[in-house]
């Protein structure tokens, strides 16, 4: 007997092809300044969706709701950005990741929020880590430990900025801060939760298995050269060194 299963049409999911722009690690101040070309290629639709994975040099950022109040030690570089949220620390060992997506409506930025939560959730558990999205405010936490920060922007109609995953991150340096408004104590990393080392490289193949399947995209790498050619807009510095 044939059944109405074996009969239906199947379906075929098309994904769209994005770009993804691995830099390695680089200094905060040019990713930054490589995000906001970025963001404007992308307005004039000169380049498709994309996702940039960073690691950055020691570095803290202050978004729109941070104050100086929430740096207790000075002394780590310090930007203040457009990103929501308020203080957060960067550093070797911690996967930044930033997505360059043209969004159709400002509330979209709610679900892309939810998205990098579940991206993250799902790399988290690849490596056997239960975690939620449940906590204080939005992020991926471990029990009561924050892993992950997400922290957005949204500039004609485009969004930057984005996660920062600890994965071996050195967390004594969140104690130099109020990260999200709470004790430095707060924080937690893949390292700390396995009581073991984890190589970055491992995480960042997780995290690019999980963003394509989140977000319905094929990711083909991409050069810096391939994104912004000479003349549009590309910082002169190349990538920091380890």
């Amino acid at each position: 007997m044939i059944t109405t299963a074996e009969t239906a049409e199947p379906t075929y999911v098309v994904r769209r092809e994005a770009w993804l722009l691995d830099l390695g690690r680089m200094p905060y101040g040019e990713a930054w300044s490589l995000q906001k070309a970025l963001v404007a290629r992308r307005a004039e639709d000169a380049i498709a969706d994309g996702l940039v994975l960073v690691e950055h040099d020691h570095v803290v950022t202050l978004g729109r709701r941070g104050t100086s109040a929430d740096v207790l030690e000075p002394g780590l570089p310090l930007f203040e950005v457009e990103r929501g949220g308020e203080a957060t620390y960067h550093g070797p060992g911690q996967l930044a990741g930033y997505p360059i997506l043209r969004l159709p409506d400002r509330l979209e930025v709610k679900r892309l929020v939810t998205d990098l939560e579940e991206v993250l959730i799902r790399t988290c558990a690849d490596f056997g880590i239960e975690s939620t999205r449940e906590g204080p405010e939005r992020g991926v936490w471990v029990k009561d430990r924050k892993i992950a920060s997400i922290g957005l922007a949204v500039h004609k109609g485009v969004s930057f900025h984005g996660f920062a995953h600890n994965v071996t991150t050195d967390l004594t340096y969140f104690l130099k801060i109020r990260p999200c408004g709470h004790e430095g104590t707060i924080m937690t990393s893949m390292e700390k939760e396995l009581g073991r080392g984890v190589d970055l490289e491992d995480v960042k193949a997780s995290v690019i298995v999980h963003f394509q399947d989140v977000f319905g995209v094929v990711l083909r790498r991409v050069s810096l050269a391939e994104l912004l050619p000479e003349g549009a807009g590309a910082p002169r510095a190349g990538p920091g060194t380890p």
